[in-house]
């Protein structure tokens, strides 16, 4: 197994713990407002807030480190030029 994956694989699972931890102790309601968006006030629990914010994040970083198109795995390289032949 790659080292690199088993560190980046540990650290997801580090802050999932943290989201759990956090929507176990904060269950009171929070008010979340943002007006240039939205201009109602929404009122959810704590841990659902922590959850979308996570979720975001995690959809914003995976925007972000999605690959251009460009190139490809070599596995995938390799089995084109073998159907190729």
């Amino acid at each position: 197994m790659n080292a690199k994956l088993l560190l980046k694989t540990l650290f997801f699972i580090l802050v999932l713990l943290l989201l759990v931890l956090m929507g176990m102790h904060n269950r009171g309601t929070v008010d979340f407002t943002l007006p240039p968006l939205i201009q109602q006030v929404i009122r959810q629990p704590a841990a659902l807030m922590y959850f979308a914010f996570f979720a975001v994040g995690v959809l914003t970083g995976t925007v972000l480190t999605a690959g251009t198109g460009k190139g490809g795995s070599k596995s995938v390289k390799a089995a084109v030029k073998t159907e190729k032949k």
